[in-house]
């Protein structure tokens, strides 16, 4: 059986840097994120942990497919996806929990 997956967006507390990602389980991911797991990723040495755009996708090559997508555009079509669905660029982090996906 296929898994869902999400194709996401977090950020600096100061919105600046940005990092573009995929992944089958997102609430995990994000723990990664903010625990730098991975020490030497991009995430981790430029403390992007804050999680401000998500899509979910019934199937996980689905959202790798829009990862891909959204790494292509430009800074300012990444800009206008966060503000479409998260205007005061909050964490969305602790909300994931009260999805059902």
């Amino acid at each position: 059986m296929e898994r869902g997956g999400f194709a996401y967006i977090t950020t600096t507390k100061n919105n600046t840097a940005l990092y573009v990602g995929s992944t089958s389980d997102l609430s995990g991911r994000m723990y990664e994120h903010k625990t730098k797991a991975y020490p030497d990723s991009f995430s981790a040495r430029y403390n992007i942990d804050k999680l401000v755009y998500f899509e979910y996708f019934e199937f996980v090559d689905e959202a790798i497919i829009r990862e891909q997508q959204i790494k292509a555009g430009s800074r300012a079509k990444k800009l206008a996806l966060i503000n479409n669905m998260n205007p005061e660029w909050r964490d969305l982090t602790d909300e994931l929990e009260e999805l059902d996906y």
